[in-house]
């Protein structure tokens, strides 16, 4: 604990690694993560077509990861904001898409910018431009003290004031080495270390979760645990929320490493099961449906379309139109042929356009067909 200069007292985490204690029960944890993890990323290099499920899988973290700092957009408002580009600012969807934009840009395979501070200070410019965040100075670490609490608590009232900004570089300093230096943790284990001190030095006014569990993302994604985005860790800790926040500041408050180290690998092992669950139903699915709509008389557009939904399962004859190069008509007919087979639905008008919705993917990629 240190003294503000306004007299409060605020927390300086210590330089990892901690003390941690692998007793029977977190090497037992570990060990079914780690199992949970790996069946996931041989299926995700199975896959025929593994980037029309990790867009999906993308968008979902996104949805439920800005949810938990307060948006209620939903994965359709998503894709329908994606296809549509409207100008005005949208509110918690433009979040959520800033979200998605964000972690694009951290897993570009031709990013050239190495794992530190300045790469998680841009996801940041882009995670919080042109939305209420805006006001958090996008891609710029804090200048002045912030804290958690209820809302309109002050800082006397915090659950948690983190370290004062004249002691935030130092932070940072040890928190990028311990990036880029070997780890002498098993990696999961290293990646909960990672996320805590993150979380605990807080290092921008505003977004610091959403860039904490991007971090996560970022890390299973560089250090080859998986090939690609497919683990949507909010997903369970939306769900968890409060136990997520108490497993996080009983680390800064009691130095309960193991609480929250156990926490995390349980958060890994049942959303790499659940993920798995769905990449095999979403799979099923897909051959289902280009088995329904290939035939002698059949279009040849028609499975490329059906994959196209399992990327984006929402689209417009405009969007159709565009990938596809065809025109306004051949369009429309072969959307139409989707709609005779069950794949997509039409949605209320909004305005001259028309709009469809696969309305299966978009459970099963929500979870809800996935124990089917």
């Amino acid at each position: 604990m240190v003294r503000t200069l306004d007299g409060f007292d605020a927390f300086v985490p210590p330089p990892l690694p901690p003390p941690i204690t692998f007793d029977a029960d977190l090497v037992g944890r570990l060990s079914e993560a780690d199992r949970s993890l790996g069946q996931l990323a041989g299926v995700g290099r199975a896959l025929p077509s593994p980037h029309l499920f990790t867009r999906a899988l993308v968008r979902r973290e996104a949805v439920l990861s800005s949810r938990i700092e307060g948006t209620r957009a939903t994965l359709s408002d998503l894709l329908l904001f994606e296809l549509e580009h409207p100008d005005g600012p949208d509110g918690d969807v433009r979040e959520v898409a800033n979200y998605v934009t964000a972690t694009d840009y951290l897993l570009d395979p031709q990013r050239s910018v190495p794992l530190g501070s300045w790469l998680l200070r841009e996801a940041h410019r882009v995670l919080l431009t042109g939305v209420r965040g805006d006001r958090a100075v996008p891609g710029q670490f804090r200048e002045d003290q912030n804290w958690i609490g209820s809302s309109g608590d002050g800082i006397a009232e915090a659950s948690y004031v983190p370290p004062p900004p004249e002691r935030l570089r130092e932070c940072l300093d040890a928190f990028e080495r311990r990036l880029q230096l070997p780890s002498t943790l098993p990696p999961l284990v290293e990646i909960a270390c990672l996320h805590y001190q993150f979380e605990a030095i807080h290092p921008f006014r505003d977004g610091n979760g959403r860039v904490g569990r991007l971090l996560v993302t970022l890390l299973l994604v560089e250090w080859g645990l998986l090939p690609g985005p497919m683990l949507d860790f909010s997903a369970y800790v939306e769900r968890r929320r409060q136990e997520y926040y108490a497993r996080l500041l009983a680390v800064s408050t009691h130095g309960d490493w193991t609480g929250w180290v156990s926490f995390f690998l349980d958060a890994v092992a049942a959303q790499a099961k659940d993920v798995l669950r769905r990449a095999e139903a979403l799979q099923e699915l897909r051959d289902h449906y280009r088995s329904s709509v290939t035939g002698a008389r059949s279009s040849s557009l028609l499975p490329r379309l059906v994959d196209m939904l399992f990327e984006t399962p929402a689209l417009t004859i405009r969007s159709v139109q565009n990938a596809l190069g065809i025109t306004h008509r051949a369009a429309t007919v072969n959307i139409e042929k989707l709609m005779s087979e069950g794949v997509v639905v039409e949605l209320s008008a909004a305005g001259r356009r028309r709009r469809f919705v696969a309305q299966q993917i978009l459970r099963v990629v929500n979870g809800e067909d996935a124990s089917e």
